[in-house]
């Protein structure tokens, strides 16, 4: 007889963890509201824990999906096009792992297709399946470039990520209107100038 998995028992695709139940999730958030200094119990606070922890589900689902498989469908009827396809400006949000702040950006993806390209929304879809995990925008900008020349097997993938930390504008040195950039050149557009030099120039850039 299968075993009927209990909701505390739902595991992490992206971490292979057991999450535990809501009630305690909802009792940890209760937690942190004492520990700030005010009552979870008025009425201002009674459905705080609820709201928080359906936030989370929301902010944090892309532990449950799998980037890979979101790029297995790919065309190949092409027409022989093999020139760069790039797909500018995919807003995100993002946590920031250390504080649990809000990293909110825009990322810019290209690559040089080898005989199969991907659904444009798949790009977009990839990147909030990363984005939806706790991160930090170095290691964002990598899993999307690797898994991009992984799974599509291309002659290049190139990553640029824009993006505001909040950890950063709202706590500690508290300097807002900055804006971290990262990227990742995989193989033509790292190893040729002329093409990392006509990625920038299509997403508006003349260096990073």
């Amino acid at each position: 007889m299968n075993k009927i998995m209990k909701k505390s028992e739902v595991v992490s695709l992206a971490t292979g963890l057991a999450r535990p139940s809501r009630e305690e999730a909802e009792q940890a958030v209760r937690t942190l509201i004492r520990w700030a200094g005010d009552d979870p119990t008025r009425d201002g606070l009674i459905e705080t824990p609820k709201r928080v922890v359906k936030a989370f589900e929301e902010y944090f689902r892309g532990y449950h999906d799998d980037p890979e498989a979101i790029l297995q469908k790919t065309f190949e009827e092409t027409e022989g096009y093999d020139e760069m396809i790039v797909l500018r400006g995919i807003q995100f949000e993002s946590h920031c792992e250390h504080h649990l702040a809000p990293i909110i950006g825009r990322v810019h993806v290209g690559y040089l297709p080898d005989r199969r390209v991907v659904g444009i929304s798949k790009l977009a879809r990839v990147v909030d399946a990363y984005a939806h995990r706790l991160q930090i925008q170095e290691k964002l900008t990598a899993q999307i470039a690797n898994t991009l020349q992984d799974v599509l097997q291309p002659r290049g993938v190139a990553v640029v990520i824009e993006a505001a930390h909040q950890c950063m504008t709202t706590r500690g040195v508290h300097k807002s209107d900055v804006t971290m950039v990262t990227s990742r050149m995989l193989g033509a557009f790292r190893d040729n100038g002329e093409t990392r030099r006509e990625f920038l120039t299509m997403i508006g850039r003349t260096s990073i």
